[in-house]
């Protein structure tokens, strides 16, 4: 009663549907839309600056740099999404990036500190998983992000729904004031008592809320790692860096991450212009552009081609085929490590994949201004890394990786390793190209700090497959056995054909060799069960030049007895599928040492004619 006008607001005036989104896709109900690139325009909110340009190649689809959607990079989304370690390294475009936005942050602080600013600026990170998150909170406060200043684990903050359980976990005593609430400075006569799990989540959360605000918990918290979103209304006004690492599939989704950085800092208006000062937030790996809706007039589209409906049986169950959902396959090794080095693949490392120079141009009128560049350069980083500590640096990393698997000694393997990484350093099964690389010292330098993820995976590879002597998998907690009645139902408009022994209802076929294949395991003897690996998740990952993939091997066959057998099939043969091949032959060597999975094989077909033959000889 007695109300005469009624406002409503929202952020989202349409509906997120994963397509790009303009003015024409509000709702019908919106009277007047004051968007994000009005704000940006108006000086209400910062300014964000995106990478637009490098000194490496850029991506071959889009040329745009690697830098701009960091996730969708080949280097990067397989090792990013998985169940690893916290402890594993990051991709070297991570690692990377962070030195590139940490440097930037670490200039940003200095001149925040010089004014006698109270809280620090604050970089924010959001990925993909928990497993990413602990590993960017592993790497930052273990300092394998090599941003001294970013180190202090009191002042970083990793906040996920595992982390707040943990929290709830707890029972440690914690300082608190006289008011009840947290000492952060630990005064010495402040009464200590055992908080409850629920208080424990509550001073995470009082932390995550207070971000950047004087006086409070979170008051010098300057690192902020998270999965996916921080909560609506999150309002520190410091964040000055934001690295994404995860799939932006829409629009809005870019907007809100984004959005958690655009409060502004200060609103005085500059006495000579009339205007708020300028403030920024510069953004890596949030493709944030605002980009008009892929809709619009013209001819309705075509229908869509007619697409086949893939799915489990239940009715041939009989053919349904478990296989055992391994993380990792860890190793039991011998306590004397030796290289035959002439045996070693070479490591190549390529001085255009590496990245020493960002520049980022602020978004305005919805596009980058090429115009208003800034640049970061990292060749500070290689006068600041000597050989000697390179080296160290490298060791220690395998260090992490073997620990879990070394029975003797740990000391004495960390001292191996580093004689073992010195000798690959100044070996020849180290290639930098172009050549005149390894002439400069310092540049040399550089490329090695840059790409330490790839050297350090390179040479663990080379000591797993030389000196273990016990294979040990890793299953997966939550799902350790999966099936192929685990699938879910899928379309595709590829060419498909009924199968007559595999569980699935059709064979999707990506070849003329495959529909042979497949028709020849519909109708030999030695053949029990058979299935194409599509969509299944079949997966084992493999270390290729340094990076860490995934390898889905193409069929997996019951034979006649009970073995089981995984088919790769390939046309050429190349350095990379030979590599597979050696992590599948480790992944079936660590299952039958396991032995509760019964009898598994391996084998290439590497001609249609020769499948016969490989089936008889492993029935």
């Amino acid at each position: 009663r007695g109300i005469n006008r009624c406002f409503d607001l929202t952020a989202t005036p349409f509906a997120p549907t994963g397509k790009k989104s303009g003015e024409e896709t509000l709702f019908e109900w919106i009277v007047s839309d004051f968007g994000l690139n009005d704000a940006i325009e108006a000086g209400i909110v910062k300014t964000p600056r995106v990478v637009i340009r490098d000194d490496g190649v850029p991506d071959a689809k889009t040329y745009k740099s690697r830098l701009y959607h960091i996730y969708m990079d080949p280097e990067v989304k397989d090792d990013l999404n998985r169940r690893a370690e916290p402890h594993e390294k990051l991709p070297d475009l991570v690692t990377n990036r962070y030195y590139l936005l940490g440097k930037d942050w670490l200039e940003t602080a200095k001149d925040w500190k010089k004014r006698n600013f109270p809280t620090p600026p604050v970089m924010i990170s959001v990925a993909n998983r928990t497993e990413t998150a602990a590993r960017i909170h592993y790497a930052f406060t273990r300092g394998k992000i090599r941003i001294d200043e970013l180190k202090a684990p009191e002042k970083t903050l990793h906040i996920d729904s595992k982390v707040l359980r943990e929290a709830e976990s707890l029972t440690e005593a914690v300082e608190l004031d006289s008011n009840g609430s947290w000492d952060e400075e630990g005064d010495e006569n402040a009464p200590t008592r055992k908080l409850s799990r629920k208080e424990q989540a509550e001073l995470l959360r009082r932390r995550v809320d207070t971000v950047g605000k004087v006086g409070q918990p979170g008051e010098q918290i300057q690192n902020v790692v998270s999965v996916g979103m921080l909560s609506e209304g999150w309002d520190a006004k410091t964040v000055t860096h934001i690295m994404g690492l995860r799939a932006f599939s829409s629009q809005l989704l870019c907007e809100q991450v984004v959005g958690r950085g655009l409060r502004r800092t200060s609103y005085e208006v500059n006495p000579e212009s009339g205007f708020f000062e300028p403030e920024y937030v510069n953004i890596f790996g949030i493709p944030f552009t605002f980009l008009p809706h892929e809709g619009g007039d013209g001819p309705p589209p075509p229908p869509p081609t007619p697409k086949t409906r893939i799915e489990p049986q239940s009715e041939k169950i009989e053919f349904q085929i478990s296989w055992p959902n391994i993380v990792r396959v860890d190793h039991e090794y011998r306590p004397q490590l030796a290289l035959e080095w002439t045996k070693i693949k070479p490591l190549t490392i390529n001085a255009n994949e590496t990245r020493t120079i960002a520049e980022l141009a602020p978004v305005v009128e919805g596009k980058p201004d090429a115009s208003r560049l800034t640049e970061i350069d990292l060749e500070g980083l290689g006068r600041k890394f000597r050989m000697q500590k390179v080296i160290f640096e490298v060791a220690g990393d395998i260090y992490d990786q073997m620990k879990p698997g070394w029975k003797a000694n740990r000391e004495f393997l960390l001292a191996q390793l580093i004689g073992l990484v010195e000798q690959f350093l100044k070996s020849d099964r180290i290639d930098i190209d172009p050549p005149l690389f390894n002439q400069d010292d310092l540049r040399r330098r550089i490329l090695l700090t840059l790409n330490m993820s790839k050297i350090v995976q390179h040479i663990w590879e080379a000591i797993r497959f030389s000196n273990t002597e016990a294979l040990v998998p890793v299953f997966d907690t939550e799902c350790p056995v999966r099936s192929t009645g685990d699938m879910r139902p899928w379309f595709t408009g590829k060419p498909v054909e009924h199968t007559k022994r595999s569980h699935i209802s059709h064979c999707v076929y990506d070849s003329t060799w495959e529909a042979s294949e497949a028709f020849k395991l519909d109708h030999d003897k030695a053949v029990e069960a058979w299935v194409k690996n599509d969509h299944l998740g079949f997966q084992i990952l493999y270390i290729s030049n340094g990076v860490v993939k995934k390898y889905y091997p193409d069929f997996l066959i019951r034979l006649k007895g009970g073995k089981t057998l995984v088919l790769e099939v390939k046309g050429q043969d190349s350095q990379e599928n030979r590599t597979k091949r050696e992590f599948l032959k480790e992944w079936v060597e660590a299952i039958n040492a396991h032995g509760g999975f019964g009898e598994w094989a391996w084998d290439v077909s590497l001609n249609p004619a020769d499948l016969p033959e490989i089936l008889r000889k492993h029935s």
